[in-house]
């Protein structure tokens, strides 16, 4: 008789457009680790539950999206120094009866910027528009790669300073908070993280800001190029959305879980090639 597999999940509302089970069962057929990976609805006021029914039943871990983030680092006995950084958790497991909680979207994040993209971000200038909890996520992470700086951008200069106060000492990096009114000029890495692009419209980026090689990144994904990007190639050819992000990330739960790291080229060419194709 044989044992059952181990059961993995992503837990969200809503949770039908999650491309994680796709993401985490080729990984799983890739590296030849039987489990099971599945989405798993929450009810708004229900998060808690849910959580605790799933390991009790058995469950091995639990990735977490919109909007249980800041709940289930509520829930974590302990958290990384990624996820305290963060100030959200978007990856569970228990371990020894200990809920343990980690923030993967960072080390995505630069995962795809440096391995995927190639680029090298130690004493580069990095602009960063928006400084919402997407923002606070990938800090951390982008602080460890030693930028010359990084300057957050917001609408309301108050939030990106909130921002600053949360982060945890940056060493060499100069770290800054401006209005998009007011961006640096010359970057050379801008990165789209504000909800804008989700309406069809992004920040205003004026030419002065890119430089010969900036590369233009946008934390969100389409089949076809985001406004940001659209705008962002009148002055550079380096272009990239987050798909390569939201497959990285995965990758990094999955080594958490399973203790080793799947190649994600084949998977993030496969989504891309699903997305196009559905055009």
């Amino acid at each position: 008789m044989t044992s059952p597999c181990d059961t993995y999940a992503v837990v969200g509302n809503p949770i039908a457009h999650s491309k994680s089970p796709e993401i985490h069962r080729a990984f799983a057929q890739q590296t030849g680790q039987d489990m099971v990976y599945e989405k798993m609805l929450a009810p708004l006021n229900g998060f808690e539950a849910c959580v605790r029914d799933f390991f009790s039943a058995g469950g091995k871990g639990l990735n977490v999206t919109v909007p249980f983030k800041t709940r289930a680092y509520d829930m974590a006995g302990q958290l990384s120094p990624r996820a305290q950084s963060a100030g959200a958790v978007n990856t569970l497991w228990q371990q020894q009866g200990q809920l343990y909680g980690d923030n993967t979207d960072g080390a995505g994040l630069v995962r795809d910027l440096t391995h995927n993209l190639g680029l090298s971000l130690r004493g580069k200038k990095i602009l960063i528009l928006g400084a919402g909890g997407a923002v606070r996520g990938v800090l951390l992470p982008l602080l460890e790669q030693q930028p010359q700086s990084i300057t957050i951008a917001n609408r309301t200069l108050e939030k990106a300073q909130a921002l600053l106060s949360v982060v945890p000492s940056h060493g060499v990096t100069q770290v800054e908070a401006r209005t998009l009114q007011d961006l640096p000029s010359g970057n050379d890495v801008i990165i789209q993280a504000t909800s804008a692009g989700l309406q069809g419209s992004a920040p205003e980026v004026p030419g002065r800001c890119y430089g010969p090689n900036t590369w233009a990144y946008d934390m969100l994904y389409a089949a076809t190029p985001t406004p940001f990007l659209r705008a962002a190639r009148q002055h550079t050819e380096h272009c990239a959305d987050g798909l390569g992000m939201l497959v990285e990330q995965a990758a990094e739960a999955f080594y958490l879980w399973r203790g080793v790291r799947p190649h994600t080229d084949p998977v993030i060419a496969q989504l891309r090639q699903q997305m196009r194709a559905q055009t």
